[in-house]
């Protein structure tokens, strides 16, 4: 057998494309671009001075220099040609955004996820901090209980309090 072409242990070689290569992210990149340009306020009014001045050139021009006569199908073809390369760069550019977008939802997804569930122990963990607080005397409880002895079983009209009003009594 001649070369490697009988081995199967070894990869073949790379042929050679006749065709030209390019990296598929940069030309994404080139079609947003353009797709953001095409539609911006700046690409109508260059398009419509261009058109402008095609016309114009071609009606109030010397004869002999107008390279398009009145029908205008030179005009015709580039515009058209213009929209058959626009329409296809719009729509690349507009799944890129697509695709960006479902990566973006995806990823805002999982982060409510995690917030959903941070929210959630935190609430069990409140429940529990207000369940063992339930058993703790606090401070507004100790007053009222305090206030209560003080006044007596009989509400504290019996015998007035040491100290006088509201004062605490003397030890």
């Amino acid at each position: 057998m001649d070369g490697d072409g009988g081995r199967l242990d070894r990869p073949k070689a790379r042929r050679r494309s006749p065709l030209p290569r390019w990296d598929p992210e940069a030309f994404g990149k080139a079609s947003e671009r353009i797709a953001r340009f095409l539609g911006t306020g700046r690409f109508i009014a260059w398009m419509t001075a261009f058109v402008a001045l095609w016309l114009l050139w071609n009606i109030l021009a010397p004869a002999r220099l107008r390279f398009d006569p009145f029908p205008f199908i030179f005009l015709t073809l580039m515009l058209s040609l213009q929209a058959s390369y626009s329409a296809p760069l719009i729509l690349l550019a507009q799944y890129r955004q697509a695709d960006r977008d479902r990566v973006n939802l995806e990823q805002d997804r999982k982060q409510n996820e995690r917030s959903i569930a941070d929210t959630e122990f935190l609430t069990r963990e409140i429940a529990a901090l207000r369940t063992g607080l339930g058993e703790v005397a606090t401070r507004d409880w100790l007053r009222d209980q305090l206030a209560d002895l003080r006044q007596g079983p009989d509400g504290g009209r019996s015998a007035p309090r040491p100290g006088g009003h509201g004062e605490p009594p003397a030890e």
